[in-house]
């Protein structure tokens, strides 16, 4: 018991610096909501500029888009430990400007470093995971990565309904400090000591990680048969070969649909239709609540990710997400008929409570879906189907491609409502997400108990969509 016990504890330790970016992340993406009304309130920065705080919500996914190519250069050329440790200083300086920052320009400024450091942490975080796991604990140490991301959220709502939006900011400067000091204490990863010639610390790292010299050395061994064709780093046209490309265009679809599911606009309409199933004065706890369902969720995803396979739960959460979706824009669709339609007050009273608390559970069920799939899966995967010597540039692409998505998602947003309105929307969100259930059947391998070497064989063409 002892022992299993080690095994679990080893690698949780050396994922943690990881999960400590992750949490940083999450509370950049979750800052905005409770910052932002305080931010324009009389005598703050932003009162009365609405413009300047829909740039503050913004700037963070052109940070990142940058921040994804930066860490896909510094994790081949520095490694990914000292990948790590460099994303905490965007964090730091920007949280920093955010707290004591007077002018916009430097608010601004410091939105868009954090938005690089979280563009950082998408790709180095997952790869470092992936690289130290064991593959019978990879899929559940990879779902860590979101579990924290959520954690993130819901840490920023809980603090930001009883501090200032400069202590809020202030206690996020505090978060890569702790990173840095678990960052120090890891070892780099094995695949990458490998693969830049450095055998006798490779053995050190995996003596680290595994407790053991005899699993150490063994596992060694199984790197070292893919060390030769890792040791050629990739150029670009090499993203045509087959055993590239595939892998590359599977992350980037999945990628693609995670942000065409909608989830950003469920999030940022989830208080309002909270408030309209009777919640109109606790707008704060709502937040709370939403963010704390996704976080059980993602602790269920952990569990479930090396039992139930990615495969499987990608198609249940798409299915179960594209119901709610389709839920919702019923529910916009009823709401807006029962509106023009209605025939005395008392029956659009009657009609808007059941609506209304049939979207309040359209709306967890999304949530909890989003987290038992589409949530924590999209990093796992983008971290263990790329082969190990072109594993830092293919993930910067995939991440980039997800920022890039979820740029326009949010800016397009407006445009589609006003054509389709909000019924139509949410229903061609719904739509995205069958679509995306049916593009995983079709074509996402299962990766579940695979070494990373045996999933780069399958994309050579020797081995089942199983593996």
């Amino acid at each position: 018991m002892r022992n299993k016990m080690t095994k679990v504890q080893i690698p949780v330790t050396a994922a943690m610096s990881s999960y400590l970016g992750a949490l940083s992340f999450g509370y950049v993406i979750g800052f905005s909501s409770p910052a932002l009304p305080l931010m324009q309130l009389a005598n703050e920065p932003m009162y009365k500029n609405s413009d300047a705080a829909s740039w503050f919500g913004s700037v963070v996914t052109l940070g990142a888009m940058f921040g994804c190519p930066a860490a896909g250069w510094l994790v081949e050329r520095m490694g990914r430990k000292m990948t790590l440790l460099v994303t905490s200083l965007p964090f730091l300086f920007g949280w920093i400007a955010i707290s004591f920052g007077n002018s916009l320009s430097v608010l601004h400024f410091g939105r868009v470093l954090t938005g690089f450091a979280s563009g950082m942490v998408c790709v180095v975080s997952p790869l470092y995971i992936a690289e130290t796991s064991t593959k019978d604990l990879r899929g559940m140490l990879g779902s860590g990565v979101q579990l924290f991301i959520t954690i993130g959220i819901l840490l920023v709502y809980v603090f930001g309904n009883v501090v200032s939006w400069r202590a809020l900011a202030f206690i996020g400067a505090v978060l890569p400090i702790v990173a840095t000091i678990f960052t120090l204490r890891i070892p780099e990863t094995p695949r990458y000591l490998l693969n830049t010639n450095q055998k006798s610390e490779a053995l050190r790292s995996l003596l680290w990680l595994r407790g053991t010299t005899a699993i150490a050395e063994e596992e060694c061994r199984d790197m070292e048969e893919n060390t030769d064709a890792a040791d050629e780093k990739v150029s670009w046209s090499e993203f045509r070969k087959p055993e590239l490309l595939r892998p590359l265009i599977v992350s980037m679809m999945i990628m693609i649909f995670q942000q065409l599911s909608g989830i950003n606009v469920v999030m940022f309409y989830s208080v309002s239709i909270c408030q309209s199933a009777g919640f109109s004065h606790a707008s704060g706890f709502a937040s709370v609540a939403i963010a704390a369902v996704q976080v059980v969720g993602t602790i269920a995803a952990c569990f479930l990710m090396d039992r139930a396979g990615r495969r499987y739960l990608l198609i249940f959460a798409g299915f179960g997400m594209a119901v709610s979706c389709f839920m919702l824009g019923g529910y916009y669709h009823a709401s807006v008929q029962t509106t023009l339609l209605s025939e005395s007050v008392s029956s659009t009273s009657a009609t808007s409570s059941g609506l209304s608390w049939l979207a309040l559970v359209s709306l967890m069920v999304y949530i909890l879906a989003f987290a038992l799939g589409w949530g924590p899966i999209p990093m796992l995967l983008m971290s263990e189907i790329f082969p190990a010597r072109a594993r830092g540039a293919a993930s910067a692409i995939a991440s980039l491609t997800n920022w890039m998505f979820a740029f326009m998602v949010t800016k397009e947003f407006a445009a589609l409502q006003n054509f389709v309105g909000m019924d139509g929307t949410f229903i061609f969100f719904g739509a995205c997400c069958f679509v995306a259930a049916i593009y995983v059947y079709r074509c996402v391998p299962e990766t579940k108990g695979k070494s990373l070497e045996e999933i780069e064989l399958y994309f050579l063409g020797r081995g089942s969509r199983g593996i």
